[in-house]
């Protein structure tokens, strides 16, 4: 056992039993016999900087893997999960398939991954009908609107139709690609940040929002085009659980910046959520409407486990 290991929390530190567990959906890297490293293996992981965004308030991040494949053992389940975690943040990454809401893709490179959004699908059923919040990150948001009903576009820039549309994704500048935003009056996220009508976020997407979710609502566009750039359920959907999402990556923001959103409010309010489901007694499993939605974890199994 090393010193570090041995050494006790800080004064004033909460004990571990306190702390908020985070799940964190898994990222994708599908099995590649051409690859050197772990050749053929699939490999799920999570991208560093969000796990150490989480954990900067003092939460206990988990990696949720999908619990089918090839080498699938025990009887371990998403359900699972989203019973002993107190919330869950849906990961950026891949393209989110076009097939998931119901339209062919329009160029190859388009294509997404079905496997993962059928993972993610699955994954955002189990914390909806267990009722954790869920918050969404960039892919996130674009997963979150199609698990609930919405579409997307499958590339912003060829489908949009602005007069001034923006290059939401630039692959040299990536997270120093920025653009403004507009907050919408009177929303959840208008209160976090008083005062504050426009502002400035990073911009890592060519995919994003054309039809909203029903029971949702657009808290901020993008600045001059118009696209969604964060969303929320809504308080009257007869649910009190939390789903949130921005489409930028608050995990990106350089702490102690002016240049960019300060990401404190929404990981705050995300966190005070789960705390706040943590003592809340718990509610019946809901159904979530929608043929995509309620296929998701048979058709998860039925994708991971087939054979070429």
């Amino acid at each position: 056992m090393s010193r570090a290991s041995r050494l006790p929390l800080s004064s004033g530190a909460p004990p571990v039993s306190a702390r908020l567990k985070i799940g964190l959906s898994a990222c994708f890297s599908h099995a590649d016999p051409k690859r050197s490293l772990f050749t053929n293996k699939t490999l799920q992981y999570v991208e560093q900087s969000i796990c150490h965004w989480l954990m900067s308030a003092g939460a206990m991040v988990v990696m949720v893997p999908c619990p089918t494949g090839d080498t699938a053992r025990g009887d371990t389940s998403l359900a699972h999960y989203a019973e002993w975690l107190d919330g869950v943040v849906m990961h950026g990454g891949a393209d989110v398939w076009p097939g998931s809401y119901g339209e062919e893709p329009l160029k190859e490179a388009w294509i997404g991954d079905r496997i993962r959004d059928l993972y993610d699908l699955a994954l955002v059923e189990a914390f909806e009908q267990a009722g954790k919040p869920i918050f969404g990150v960039c892919r996130g948001l674009q997963l979150i609107n199609v698990a609930f009903g919405g579409s997307l576009y499958q590339d912003i820039e060829e489908q949009h139709g602005h007069p001034q549309t923006l290059r939401h994704r630039d692959p040299v500048a990536y997270d120093q690609n920025f653009h403004g935003i507009e907050i919408v009056p009177g929303t959840r996220l208008a209160q976090m940040y008083p005062g504050v009508g426009q502002a400035r976020v990073n911009s890592i997407h060519h995919q994003g929002i054309r039809n909203l979710a029903p029971g949702f609502e657009v808290e901020a566009w993008s600045l001059p085009d118009h696209v969604p750039e964060a969303i929320r359920r809504r308080p009257d959907q007869g649910s009190h659980s939390y789903i949130a999402a921005t489409q930028w990556h608050p995990e990106f923001h350089k702490y102690g910046s002016t240049e960019t959103i300060n990401d404190t409010p929404i990981l705050h309010d995300f966190l005070w959520a789960c705390a706040t489901a943590r003592v809340q007694p718990h509610r019946p499993l809901r159904q979530m409407p929608g043929r995509i939605r309620d296929r998701a974890s048979r058709l998860l199994r039925q994708a991971l486990l087939r054979r070429d």
